[in-house]
């Protein structure tokens, strides 16, 4: 027999009496976020016979640092922790499941299991399809006596790739289709609230108070608006993808590729005679070697299609130490022509895209994806801000950056883009190189 005794603040406890769909808890800096989600899960799990819980974080190291641990040492006589399967059993047939879902395709690992309670420990961490993926499992797992309504809980501060749809759903309250208002609870807990670490590290809200004004009114206040969301508030889904639709012969097509083992982006671009920037396919796949990811990108591209050139990442250049070869060496010797070089200066790569995304006087973008390339959608409003280059993109979570690396390597390749999306430029301006025909050389001209 082992006894738990907490002493929960009023927030904390607010928490714990919450019976919403969704429970968010937290929105600044020291308010008692991590115990409050430990200890709700281990009374549900105390409380509900045979009850299963999945209790999440980013990474394995912060699992284990925030979590692990401190149950470890809270529950040494209330259940066993078994490592291989990282999870805690209690004798009532209850168990508190611990993961973590570092790139985004981890959380597929999760489909097909059924939990009552999902716990995500700094929700903002997680993407919205990471979130959307684990709703799924949110049900009842058929091993309790008594049903038990699923429900999930989430901790969050502003900021990270989850900012906008945390602040859509608890923050703003603005919700979609089948999403309903009863059923998402947020309650704001502060550095102020927490009477332990008022009382025991009164310090720390001197050093909130030291931060950089908008990270501060974040961290410390709660400021959900002082953190800038998404890299490209520009990208809407309803303006900047459409049906696919068959491509005229006649539009010039290219191809520009960012390349890591980790995952392969690349992406099939058309214009049109209205210097509107189509994307029409695209190849995103891990664990690809170089001359496997030539041919993949080959038979991608169907038979007779004319391709001008495709545009690549700069270090596929860099010769490899075991072949002495350089990766664009070893793409082209597997079939892949015509590859370039692509103009890696990010901040000016992003303000063209940025320019792409605009709307035009015609009211339109001079950038249209085809809705069959998913990733590049998906990823695209995803990317954030750098906490360091005001003007450059994170390259954190790096699964998502791919996509939009190729798409910014697409884009300058091609030469400063001016007007608007319906207004074709005089032919000597643009060149599908990079660089525009000498003015005089009526045969470029032509060619062009």
């Amino acid at each position: 027999m082992a006894e738990i005794i907490i002493s929960p603040n009023q927030k904390q406890r607010q928490f714990f009496e919450s019976t919403a769909r969704y429970t968010a808890y937290g929105g600044a800096r020291g308010g008692g976020k991590s115990w409050a989600m430990r200890m709700k899960m281990v009374l549900l799990a105390l409380s509900h016979n045979g009850i299963n819980i999945l209790l999440l974080r980013r990474t394995l190291g912060e699992l284990r640092e925030n979590h692990i641990l401190p149950l470890q040492k809270l529950l040494g006589a209330v259940a066993e922790y078994r490592e291989v399967q990282k999870e805690f059993r209690f004798p009532n047939g209850s168990r508190i499941k611990l993961g973590y879902c570092d790139a985004e395709s981890d959380v597929l690992q999760y489909q097909g299991q059924s939990y009552e309670v999902i716990g995500l420990e700094e929700a903002t961490h997680f993407t919205y399809f990471q979130y959307q993926c684990l709703t799924e499992c949110n049900r009842a797992s058929g091993n309790m006596d008594k049903p038990f309504p699923p429900r999930m809980l989430l901790t969050a501060n502003p900021g990270g790739v989850g900012h906008d749809w945390f602040k859509r759903l608890f923050v703003d309250r603005k919700y979609r289709g089948n999403e309903k208002a009863e059923n998402y609870a947020f309650i704001k807990s502060l550095v102020f609230d927490n009477d332990y670490m008022m009382k025991h590290n009164p310090e720390y809200v001197e050093t909130l108070m030291a931060l950089p004004e908008k990270r501060r009114a974040a961290m410390l206040y709660g400021d959900w608006d002082s953190f800038e969301g998404a890299f490209f508030p520009e990208f809407c889904h309803e303006v900047h993808s459409c049906r696919p639709f068959d491509i005229p012969i006649r539009w010039q097509r290219f191809r520009a590729l960012d390349y890591g083992l980790d995952m392969t982006a690349c992406l099939w671009l058309a214009v049109s005679p209205e210097n509107r920037v189509y994307v029409y396919r695209e190849l995103y796949e891990s664990g690809l070697l170089l001359s496997e990811a030539a041919r993949r990108i080959k038979e991608m591209t169907p038979h007779g299609e004319s391709i001008r050139y495709t545009v690549a990442s700069p270090d596929l250049w860099n010769r490899r130490q075991e072949s002495g070869k350089s990766g664009a060496e070893i793409m082209m010797a597997a079939g892949l022509g015509g590859l370039k070089k692509a103009d890696n200066s990010r901040i000016t790569g992003w303000r063209v895209v940025r320019e792409y995304l605009r709307d035009g006087e015609d009211g339109k973008s001079a950038l249209c994806i085809f809705d069959c390339c998913e990733n590049l959608i998906r990823c695209l409003p995803l990317l954030r801000f750098d906490d360091n280059v005001r003007e450059d993109a994170a390259d954190t979570p790096h699964e998502i950056t791919h996509a939009p690396e190729a798409l910014r390597y697409a884009l300058m390749s091609r030469s400063p883009k001016t007007g608007s999306a319906g207004e074709k430029p005089p032919s000597y301006l643009y060149s599908f190189e990079g660089k525009p025909p000498e003015k005089n050389n009526i045969k470029s001209i032509i060619d062009y």
